[in-house]
C-alpha cells in the first residue's frame, strides 16, 4: 500500500516552490516515462514514478547579463544532489516509508552523471529507469523545463498516473498472491 501519492507530493507547497523552477511538464513526463520503463526492468513503479516527478527539484538556476546561461549551468550543476536532498525531506515529511525514501533520493541522485568527473555510474533498475526516463524528455539546450501547464491539468495528470500506479501495485499484489 502506498503511503503517499504523486498529487500529494506535488500539491505540497515544498514541492510547489522547487518543482516549478525546473518546469512541471517534463517533471509530469519524465514521471510516465519512469513508471512504463519501470515495469518493464523489474523496478517499483511507484518509486520510479516518484523519483522522476521530483528529479529536479534541486536545479538552480545560473544566468549571465540576466540570461539565462545553459553552458554555465552545465559547468556548475549540482542539481541531482541537491534534489536527491530536497526530495527526500519531502518525501519524510509527507509520511514516506524511510526506507523508500531513500531509495527515491538515490534515484534522484544518480539519474544524471553530470556532476561526476567522470561519466560512467552502474546504477540499480530503479536508477536506471529514472535516467533514461529523463533523457527521453530532454530537449537541446535545456528547453525541457521551460514547458508549461497549469496545475489544473498538472494534477489531473498526476492522478491518472496514481491510479495506474495503484493498478499496477494491486495486480502485482494478485500475481504474487497466486503463484
Amino acid at each position: 500500500m502506498r503511503k503517499v501519492t504523486l498529487t500529494e507530493i506535488f500539491t505540497h507547497p515544498y514541492a510547489q516552490k522547487y518543482m516549478k523552477r525546473a518546469g512541471i511538464v517534463h517533471a509530469v513526463s519524465t514521471a510516465y516515462h519512469a513508471f512504463h520503463i519501470a515495469k518493464e526492468n523489474g523496478a517499483d513503479p511507484d518509486s520510479a514514478a516518484k523519483a522522476a516527478l521530483l528529479h529536479d527539484i534541486g536545479h538552480y538556476t545560473w544566468y549571465n547579463n540576466g540570461t539565462w546561461d545553459y553552458d554555465l549551468y552545465k559547468e556548475n550543476d549540482i542539481h541531482a544532489i541537491k534534489g536527491a536532498e530536497r526530495a527526500h525531506k519531502l518525501l519524510v515529511r509527507l509520511g514516506e516509508d524511510p526506507k523508500k525514501a531513500k531509495e527515491i533520493a538515490l534515484a534522484i541522485l544518480l539519474h544524471t552523471d553530470s556532476y561526476l568527473p567522470e561519466s560512467s555510474l552502474a546504477r540499480t533498475p530503479l536508477q536506471e529507469a529514472v535516467a533514461r526516463a529523463d533523457e527521453m524528455d530532454e530537449e537541446p539546450g535545456g528547453m525541457h523545463h521551460y514547458r508549461q501547464m497549469d496545475d489544473e491539468r498538472t494534477i489531473k495528470m498526476l492522478q491518472k498516473l496514481d491510479r495506474m500506479v495503484e493498478n499496477e501495485q494491486n495486480r502485482q499484489t494478485l500475481k504474487h498472491s497466486v503463484s
